[in-house]
């Protein structure tokens, strides 16, 4: 057998980084040494595993086909590694984790820190993108696992309930609808809002619920950050639509008013997002669990 763990370990880290350069510097080898292991990989299969477009490497066919079992064969060897490691006491490699902004900004924060201080020897990577960035990382397996906000649809991807959360309309405490007792959707589309980008599962859960009302909303602001509509609402740039989660601490400091729209279904299931040839090990299972998703 000619194939090695540090050859599938460059070309797992080359796929996540899209460059050699990158992949090695993560994995702490010389650019030399892992053009040389790639180079090895690629010799001893009989075939190339990218196709080169200047510097760039992109994933082929025979790549494709590679990359989860390269994978779930890292996973497996770096259990062996911690379960025969002195005590447990030194951690093997990370669980990464991809979350939508209002889910790793708010949501899982507090679940992976309290599972951390359980698990002392345990490590986890957190990145914050938006749905659709989300998806996209776990399909190329640049994460484990990830959490988004929208429904997502990918054929190479589980989508699995996680749990509920709730959207809450808000506006700056001196607006005008915000002195209003009841409110009707020609006050919403009369209005100018603050929203989430396109692509974000926060806006794509108001929009369906806009469009089911035939309300046409008026965005006068587009921000790629929960924390900028906050800021940009509050400021009095116009109404805006944030999970509930995001919103209590600023309307209980007398920052915002919460608008009742009891005619906008903003109720939205959350989701875990797997890649389906993924090898889920004991530790990525354990983080799943502290996150509130146990598997079969």
């Amino acid at each position: 057998m000619r194939l090695t763990l540090r050859q599938l370990e460059v070309f797992t880290a080359v796929c996540r980084e899209g460059g050699v350069g990158a992949a090695a510097q993560r994995i702490g080898l010389s650019q030399s040494a892992a053009s040389q292991a790639l180079a090895e990989l690629e010799s001893g299969l009989e075939g190339t595993l990218f196709d080169r477009a200047g510097r760039r490497l992109l994933l082929n066919e025979r790549g494709r086909a590679l990359l989860p079992r390269a994978a779930e064969l890292l996973e497996r060897a770096a259990e062996i590694e911690t379960s025969l490691r002195r005590h447990g006491a030194l951690g093997g490699t990370p669980v990464r984790l991809a979350a939508s902004l209002t889910v790793g900004s708010y949501l899982l924060p507090p679940l992976i820190g309290a599972y951390l201080g359980r698990m002392p020897q345990a490590r986890v990577e957190l990145q914050v993108e938006n749905t659709e960035a989300v998806i996209a990382a776990v399909a190329a397996f640049q994460a484990d696992a990830g959490f988004i906000e929208g429904p997502g649809e990918h054929p190479d991807l589980l989508v699995l309930p996680w749990c509920q959360d709730e959207l809450a309309v808000i506006a700056p405490p001196g607006h005008p609808l915000a002195r209003k007792r009841r409110l009707t959707a020609d006050d919403l589309a009369q209005a100018d809002w603050v929203l989430r980008e396109r692509g974000s599962g926060t806006r794509e859960v108001f929009d369906r619920a806009a469009e089911g009302r035939g309300i046409a909303i008026r965005a006068r602001l587009e921000l790629g950050h929960t924390e900028a509509v906050l800021r940009a609402v509050s400021a009095g740039a116009g109404l805006g639509c944030l999970s509930r989660a995001v919103v209590t601490e600023a309307v209980k400091r007398g920052e915002l008013a919460l608008l009742r729209t009891p005619f906008l279904d903003l109720h939205r299931p959350l989701h875990a997002v797997l890649h389906r040839a993924r090898f889920v090990g004991s530790s990525l299972r354990g983080v799943l669990a502290a996150c509130g998703l146990e598997l079969p």
